[in-house]
């Protein structure tokens, strides 16, 4: 079960995203900066070698 107060975000080796109350949020942003890869047809996120999820 997720949380409700949980908030996540990705971070590569030089940079990291801000702090987002969904999951699908945090995945959103880290294809715009450029963490991963999200195939908008299926939602599926795919990130990039050496970024990681950080949860809070």
């Amino acid at each position: 079960m997720i949380d409700p107060t949980s908030q996540y975000r990705f971070c590569t080796q030089h940079r990291c995203g801000k702090w987002y109350p969904s999951l699908t949020s945090a995945q959103q942003q880290a294809a715009a900066i450029g963490a991963g890869l999200l195939e908008l047809r299926t939602g599926m996120f795919q990130p990039y070698r050496g970024t990681r999820l950080e949860t809070r």
